[in-house]
């Protein structure tokens, strides 16, 4: 799908080209980053409610997402790993130093994505919130080598890694 299909929602923000994309964005706040990733069939503004209690300690950035709120679709598949790379190459366009990843369903995934290369990660662990069938508890599961989702660390235009600290 090609074309300048976006939501007619109020906001104030900025757009970024990169990777093809024209990709719609907010900041507020400053301090450490932090990037907003919202769900599927949502937008930046689902984080409204806690984003001044957030921007009170961080530099906040709010995405909409490919074909979501006011970055329009293009012709590519709506894929997690595309667009975590899309959200790799903002955190370079902005010259983010070491920006924490927090996403809500869909944007979990391009968080996870989006951080996994920046481990060193082969491969993605399949996760769940969901029980096992027939299991009395919930699963326990590792997301990787280091037990735990790493940040990431944008360094020289590319996203670098960096263990959490012991």
């Amino acid at each position: 799908m090609t074309g300048d299909r976006t939501t007619h929602a109020k906001g104030t923000g900025q757009y970024a080209e990169v990777n093809g994309i024209n990709l719609y964005y907010e900041t507020h706040g400053s301090g450490r980053p932090l990037v907003l990733l919202h769900g599927g069939l949502g937008s930046g503004e689902m984080f409204g409610p806690v984003l001044p209690l957030l921007a009170e300690r961080h530099q906040v950035i709010a995405v909409d997402l490919q074909g979501h709120g006011r970055t329009a679709d293009i012709d590519r598949p709506i894929d997690v790993r595309l667009m975590a790379g899309d959200i790799a190459a903002l955190i370079d366009h902005l010259r983010l130093d070491t920006p924490d990843l927090v996403g809500y369903s869909l944007g979990g995934g391009v968080a996870l994505h989006t951080a996994a290369p920046a481990a060193g990660w082969r491969s993605i662990p399949q996760l769940s919130t969901r029980p096992r069938s027939g299991a009395s508890s919930w699963p326990q599961r590792t997301y990787g080598p280091t037990q735990s989702i790493p940040r990431c660390a944008c360094s020289k235009g590319r996203l670098a890694r960096q263990l959490p600290s012991s």
